[in-house]
């Protein structure tokens, strides 16, 4: 079966983290994994983000790929949630997501800069809902690897806390690490303690789906 692995580096949806994208890519390569950046478009408003991820997902479908993967880190992580959790068409479908780090939701007030990014200055409440991960799981999300660290200051463990909550409720499988230690950011990880070592936990969870 043919499998690709979208990359959505992180960058508060203001720029693109260049350790978040050919890094990853590489890494993911070395899985002996077909994978692509997406460098979905910044300072721009929703859903302009939520179409470029969709629409990445259809081209690899239409390029032969059976199942469409994301992985995306803090902004990146919302983009690869969110298109994972709102496919708009069948062809848009997301068949697993990993998210480093992720912003997850638009009502808590971390991380405002990227919120502040996408949804404008003064967003409403009804489109902070909407575009909060943890509010659009549903039984059909496909599986989850989550992982993050307690000492995040950026982006608090909280998001991904909620979106664990969220995907337990609803039965999705799902894996979710927490490390003690390391800032914001991490990205690979290397030589980050215990945090480098989701790049092993992710490989044994990506054998476990069927896609290694």
């Amino acid at each position: 079966m043919t499998r690709h692995l979208l990359v959505l580096p992180g960058g508060g949806y203001h720029h693109h983290a260049p350790h978040e994208a050919e890094p990853i890519a590489e890494w993911i390569a070395g899985l002996g994994l077909a994978t692509s950046i997406v460098r979905y478009p910044v300072q721009a408003r929703h859903p302009a983000v939520l179409e470029a991820v969709r629409a990445a997902v259809r081209e690899r479908r239409v390029a032969g790929a059976e199942q469409v993967g994301v992985i995306g880190f803090s902004a990146g992580g919302h983009a690869a949630g969110h298109a994972a959790l709102s496919p708009g068409s069948p062809e848009e479908r997301v068949d697993l997501a990993i998210l480093g780090y992720p912003v997850v939701s638009m009502l808590l007030p971390t991380h405002a800069g990227s919120r502040k990014q996408l949804l404008g200055p003064h967003p409403s409440d009804a489109l902070r809902a909407s575009t909060s991960l943890d509010l659009l799981v549903t039984p059909e999300a496909p599986p989850f690897f989550l992982w993050h660290t307690a000492e995040d200051a950026a982006v608090p463990v909280q998001h991904s806390y909620l979106l664990g909550m969220a995907l337990a409720a609803a039965g999705v499988p799902h894996a979710l690490h927490v490390f003690p230690r390391g800032r914001h950011g991490l990205g690979l990880a290397r030589d980050e303690g215990d945090a480098a070592r989701w790049t092993e936990l992710c490989a044994a969870w990506l054998r476990e789906q069927g896609w290694l």
